[in-house]
């Protein structure tokens, strides 16, 4: 499986982004595809994930009511609507995906930078 995100950029706080998230190869057997991100100097956070049989869908507590994630799988594309973003949500975020019995696969990370 290979995930190519994009979508990043620089917003001044209380703007908006969307990343995407294109996955490509055998995904058929992906279960769960999600984003984590990293700003520097900090560990790596998941931020949302969601499942692709029932589509359960987590978030942490500190994007809840502003971020959603979705995923259109005709396009084997996922998404992540951010909103109402802050200064605190500057980071790389990654891609992720889960399949049974192989590696997690990630793609290669875009910036988001949100000034104040």
């Amino acid at each position: 499986v290979h995930l190519v995100e994009s979508g990043g950029g620089l917003v001044q706080a209380g703007g908006s982004l969307r990343l995407s998230c294109a996955a490509s190869g055998s995904t058929f057997g992906i279960n769960a595809m999600g984003w984590y991100r990293q700003a520097p100097g900090k560990q790596r956070e998941l931020v949302a994930a969601i499942m692709s049989r029932g589509g359960s869908i987590n978030y942490a507590d500190s994007v809840k009511g502003r971020f959603t994630i979705s995923r259109d799988n005709a396009k084997n594309t996922m998404y992540l609507q951010m909103n109402s973003l802050k200064p605190e949500d500057t980071a790389v975020y990654y891609c992720y995906a889960l399949s049974t019995g192989t590696p997690v696969y990630w793609g290669q990370g875009t910036q988001v930078t949100v000034s104040s």
